[in-house]
Parts: structure tokens; C-alpha cells; sequence
């Protein structure tokens, strides 16, 4: 059934649907809009919060895609960025790189750093599909699994430590699952991660409370509205590491909308609770994606 669909969807170039649930748009005989996911907050593909058994980008198993992206969350007394760029080969192969900033603003000098203190945090990734595909699979339940790696390096390692942190670089290991089912519109996820890090890294990695490796979760659900508009949330769970600096799980709520082939956006209300000590950090999460 999967290559006689494949065959089909070859010969005419588009997705033909028996109704709207099913309506996608084929990029150069490869992946539906937005099936790839976007970029989040660590430069994989996925979802804002969450990395996606995916690979980014529209290409098909004969071909290389990728993208750049910049992300910002506007938060109470915190501000987050994040830019970079990752690239997918033949749909099996993921590597990406972005590059965090968390800026402590106004709030740095009330925490003694200073007025305007900011962490850096570099992210240099790497996924790799095993098993199924999360789009052309309809007649199995199988999900599309990768396994993935993350290698973080922060630049304040002397205030890390000051704060009970016990590394300022680590590596964080992670197995997702997606499933697209387009009958009911629905992009499903869950991602196992095994982590040491403080707020994903930008507050350094293990401490006092614990400095071993616990297993995390990550979960997405989204609603593909219309082929350009996906809408939904994610839960992302994190350790708490550090003494007296109690760390929250974050979610949100988001829309990713694709303009083209080449350009998305995502707009999201993030919660990401309880970050150094001020609590109810929430606010607006945006981030703009532009690729092939």
C-alpha cells in the first residue's frame, strides 16, 4: 500500500484528499507543509519546546533541505533569543546548531550580576531516523523514531558554579516518536530525554540537589487546521538540580502558520513558571523560520 501511494502521489505531484482533514501540500514531491516541524528553542526540529522525531526540512530521501531560524520569548524579567541553523539529508540524517541568550536585564542587578547580565549557550546537534515515517506510514500505526544528541556549552561557567552548578558544558541524549494521522489532522509526539541540565543548559548542568542524569519528557499535540496552519501544545518536564533555585516544567499553547515552502512563523503563549528565583514567567514566544 505505501509504494503504490508513493507512486501515486509521484505521478501527480499533489496530495489528493477525500476532505479537508486531509488536505496537505507537497513541496517538490517530498513532505506536507509543516509536517517537518519548525525549529525549537535548541535549534532540532520539532516543535517550539519540544524536538520532533523529524528531520527538518522539505527534502525526500534523494535530497538535502534545511533552514535558519530566530526565536525570541518575552518574559516578565527575563528575555530569551535564540538564532541558528540545522540541515536534513535524505530525510534520515539532522545536524543544527543555535546559539542562546538569556538576558537577566533589569533583573541581573536584583540577583547581584549586574544590570543587562546575559548567558550564552551554544547548541550543536545531531538526530537520526531508525524507524517508520511519521507522513507515509497511513496504514500502520508505527510511529517515526529518531534518536538524537545535543552538545551544550555555556560562557559563565565562574557564576554556574557560584550557583551550585556543577559543569558549565554537557550533553543531553534524547528518543523521539512522531506520528502524523491525516484522517484526523492531528501531529502527535513524545520524547524521552536524559538530561543533567539547568533550565536546558543556560543555568549550567547538574548541583547540588542532584548531579546525575534523570529522564524527561516532552510531549506535542497539534491540530493541522488548514495545510498552512497547525495549531496545539506541549509540556516539557526538566530536573531540579540546583538548591534554592527551584526550576518548573514549561508549556505552551501555539500556532505555526507556513506563508510558503520557504517561510513560517510561530506564535506561542509560554509558560515556563518558576526561572531563577521569580516566578510566573510567562509571556510570548515568536520565532521565524525560513528554509528549503
Amino acid at each position: 500500500m505505501r509504494k503504490t501511494a508513493c507512486a501515486l502521489i509521484a505521478a501527480l505531484g499533489v496530495l489528493e484528499a477525500a476532505d479537508a482533514a486531509q488536505a496537505g501540500e507537497l513541496v517538490n514531491g517530498g513532505k506536507l507543509l509543516l509536517t517537518g516541524g519548525v525549529s525549537n528553542v535548541e535549534g532540532a526540529g520539532g516543535g517550539g519546546l519540544a524536538s520532533w522525531a523529524t528531520i527538518t526540512g522539505y527534502e525526500t530521501r534523494d535530497g538535502i533541505g534545511g533552514n535558519v531560524h530566530a526565536t525570541k520569548v518575552d518574559l516578565p524579567d527575563y528575555d530569551f533569543t535564540s538564532y541558528g541553523a540545522a540541515v536534513g539529508w535524505r530525510d534520515r540524517v539532522e545536524l543544527s546548531y543555535a546559539r542562546q541568550a538569556f538576558d537577566t536585564g533589569a533583573t541581573g542587578a536584583k540577583l547581584g550580576l549586574g544590570a543587562g547580565f546575559t548567558f550564552h549557550q551554544d547548541v550543536i546537534g545531531a538526530k537520526v531516523r531508525v524507524l517508520g515515517d511519521a507522513v507515509y506510514d497511513q496504514d500502520s500505526w508505527l510511529p517515526q523514531v529518531a534518536v538524537g544528541a545535543q552538545f551544550k556549552k555555556n560562557d559563565r561557567g565562574a557564576v554556574i558554579r557560584a550557583i551550585g552548578g556543577k559543569d558549565d558544558s554537557g550533553v543531553d541524549v534524547y528518543v523521539a516518536a512522531t506520528k502524523v494521522l491525516l484522517n484526523q489532522s492531528l501531529v502527535l509526539d513524545g520524547t524521552v530525554r536524559a538530561t543533567k541540565a539547568n533550565q536546558t543548559g543556560l543555568l549550567g548542568f547538574g548541583g547540588g540537589k542532584k548531579d546525575d542524569y534523570s529522564l524527561q519528557f516532552e510531549g506535542s499535540a497539534g491540530v493541522l487546521v488548514t495545510k498552512r496552519l497547525l495549531i496545539g501544545a506541549e509540556y516539557r518536564t526538566k530536573p531540579d538540580n540546583l538548591a534554592g533555585l527551584k526550576e518548573d516544567d514549561w508549556m505552551d499553547v501555539f500556532a505555526a502558520y507556513a506563508i510558503n515552502k520557504n517561510l513560517s512563523i510561530t506564535a506561542a503563549y509560554a509558560d515556563l513558571g518558576t526561572v531563577a528565583t521569580f516566578k510566573d514567567q510567562r509571556g510570548l514566544y515568536v520565532s521565524l523560520q525560513a528554509g528549503f
